[in-house]
């Protein structure tokens, strides 16, 4: 199957983002992961690299309570900036919210693609980039 080249996590949860870099690297679907323990930190990294494809990420795993800038303020963000880019980024939202409200107001976000219940998982990882090459 053939990888992505930068996928990102977004996600304060040190414990979380252990385990989910050792999960990517087993699912071996991206050459790089890049994280960031907030939706601003994240943000900041998308418009400093806007005009390098390379640095961007293909796909974003976005948790939704995180400090500073929350996933759903992310994606308020995110919006607005993603017209300059000259990439397509796929964004899933990856939330222990069992939060129907959560979920039916993520469907309701055109740029994300779907919602995954934590704990992610390899196979998680291998639906998500075989949705990628489709």
């Amino acid at each position: 199957m053939k990888k992505i080249n930068v996928a990102c996590v977004v996600d304060d949860d040190e414990i979380y983002t252990f385990s989910v870099k050792r999960i990517i690297a087993k699912a071996d679907i991206a050459d790089k992961t890049i994280f960031f323990h907030n939706g601003k930190a994240a943000l900041d990294f998308i418009i400093e690299n806007m005009n390098n494809n390379g640095e961007l990420p293909d796909l974003i795993l976005l948790d939704l309570n995180m400090p500073v800038l929350d996933g759903w303020q992310f994606l308020d963000e995110f919006a607005a900036v993603l017209p300059g880019l000259n990439k397509k980024i796929t964004v899933y939202i990856v939330s222990s919210s069992i939060d129907q409200d959560d979920y039916r107001k993520a469907k309701q976000i055109e740029l994300v693609t779907d919602f995954v219940v934590k704990p992610l998982t390899v196979d998680h990882l291998h639906d998500i980039l075989t949705m990628l090459h489709a």
